[in-house]
């Protein structure tokens, strides 16, 4: 059976991103994104304790997704899948893994921000049950300046993470 057609479980294992993964999690970044996040962001989200996953497709890192825990909120900071594996499914798996652990954790409601630019992003997030709720001005660092975020926000209601339709 081809790599694109293996079911998620078997293809994909998640695990806690440790700082001995950040020459892999840095250079699928740098291939993602014009304005990558920094080595010492990472490390610092680690420091601080932020739960952050390194999601593994045959033992090599293909994505990652990091996010902060307070009260009973959680924000989703960085979700990532190396521009190779995209459109697989990837990026919903991590996704996923981290809404159960915020709900674990307590957290009534998740929110992110992410760029107007990107469609694919905003299309998982809205298929996953995020709803935009606001913007924020001149947030991303753009080619020709800066790029507004949408603020997007979901519920976690101890039942839906378990009710979401399969992968």
């Amino acid at each position: 059976m081809s790599a694109a057609l293996r079911e998620p479980e078997r293809a994909w294992r998640l695990r806690a991103m440790r700082e001995g993964d950040l020459d892999a999690v840095m250079s699928i970044e740098k291939r993602a994104y014009p304005f990558p996040w920094t080595r010492g962001i990472f490390r610092d989200c680690l420091l601080a304790g932020y739960p952050a996953l390194l999601a593994l497709e045959d033992d090599s890192p293909a994505g990652y997704g990091v996010m902060s825990i307070a009260a009973d909120e959680a924000h989703l900071l960085n979700l990532c899948t190396a521009p190779e594996r995209q459109s697989r499914g990837l990026g919903r798996h991590i996704l996923r893994a981290l809404l159960r652990t915020a709900r674990d954790r307590g957290a009534q409601r998740i929110f992110l921000e992410v760029r107007p630019s990107n469609p694919a992003a905003i299309a998982l997030y809205h298929s996953e049950g995020f709803n935009e709720i606001g913007r924020r001005p001149r947030y991303y660092p753009a080619v020709d300046g800066r790029e507004d975020a949408l603020v997007m926000a979901k519920e976690l209601l101890p039942d839906v993470v378990d009710r979401m339709p399969p992968l």
